[in-house]
């Protein structure tokens, strides 16, 4: 997936969350499609280092919009509303 198009996929899926908000490239600050502890907290600052590792399931040091979507429907990130 392109960048263009997990920008405008992320907007869509979280336009009620701060992530959106702020604008997912905008958070994305290196770019590569994907969140890490760092960039996420930008969006969520009360985020912890333990908080992020239950959001990223696949272990592999960054969130993608499935583990984001997913730590919002469990309720480990916020969604407004």
């Amino acid at each position: 997936m392109t960048k263009i198009s997990l920008t405008a996929v992320a907007l869509a899926a979280l336009t009620a969350s701060p992530l959106a908000a702020q604008a997912a490239s905008a958070v994305d600050a290196d770019g590569n499609g994907t969140f890490s502890l760092a960039e996420l907290q930008t969006a969520y600052p009360d985020l912890t280092a333990k908080d992020f590792v239950e959001i990223d399931t696949n272990a592999d040091g960054n969130a993608d919009l499935a583990e984001v979507q997913a730590a919002q429907e469990a309720g480990i990130l916020p969604t407004a509303g």
